[in-house]
């Protein structure tokens, strides 16, 4: 499913620094700042819990609404404290309808693979191209019924129609194995500890 256009009323910045930005989180708000396409960069502030809303899904596309101009936006970077988990700056890079973009897109698998074993991502998003306004919230893959040993490439993933895969189509994504339990593992320490004491000298 593509994103939607998510509508944001933004005000304009004047104030700059550490202490400005902390008065504007005392009072709801995020700096930020809008670059791109050859832009000088415009710097705003947006409201905090509507923000927090729309960044639960991964490159939301904005719409802001600067002084009743409108300006397509794409999130390209948010910057939290470390240790309150808050929201501290957030990057956005200017964005045209029709215009093409890299975003890393999340995999999703669904299915379960063979009893017994388990699926493990490798790596768990995959490089897309795709229109600015139609990025997928993410690419599912399913692993129903799949074996020992089995592996998922990005090259076996379905991607939406006017996408383009710019990851190595050869990377692994998913791989399948069956987990070692535990007497496994507790017999191969005994047959290492026979191999030391047989390469003992007798005394």
């Amino acid at each position: 499913m593509a994103n939607d256009i998510n509508k944001v009323q933004v005000d304009l910045r004047e104030k700059f620094g550490k202490g400005a930005a902390r008065k504007l989180r005392v009072l709801g708000m995020i700096p930020a700042v809008i670059y791109g396409h050859g832009t000088e960069p415009v710097h705003v502030s947006l409201p905090a819990h509507r923000m927090g809303l729309l960044l639960r899904r991964a490159n939301a596309i904005l719409d802001l609404d600067i002084n009743g101009k409108s300006q397509l936006v794409l999130v390209k970077d948010v910057q939290k404290d470390p240790v309150l988990a808050i929201i501290e700056h957030i990057d956005l890079i200017v964005v045209r309808k029709g215009e093409k973009v890299q975003v890393e897109v999340q995999v999703h698998m669904e299915g379960e693979s063979f009893p017994g074993t388990m699926a493990d991502f490798d790596t768990k998003t995959l490089l897309l191209e795709v229109a600015a306004t139609s990025i997928p919230e993410n690419v599912v893959v399913s692993i129903e019924g799949l074996e020992d040993g089995a592996q998922i490439h990005a090259k076996d993933i379905a991607i939406p129609a006017g996408a383009e895969l710019i990851s190595d189509p050869e990377s692994l994504v998913v791989y399948v194995h069956t987990p070692r339990g535990e007497d496994e593992e507790e017999a191969e320490g005994d047959d290492d500890t026979e191999v030391i004491l047989a390469g003992t000298p007798a005394e």
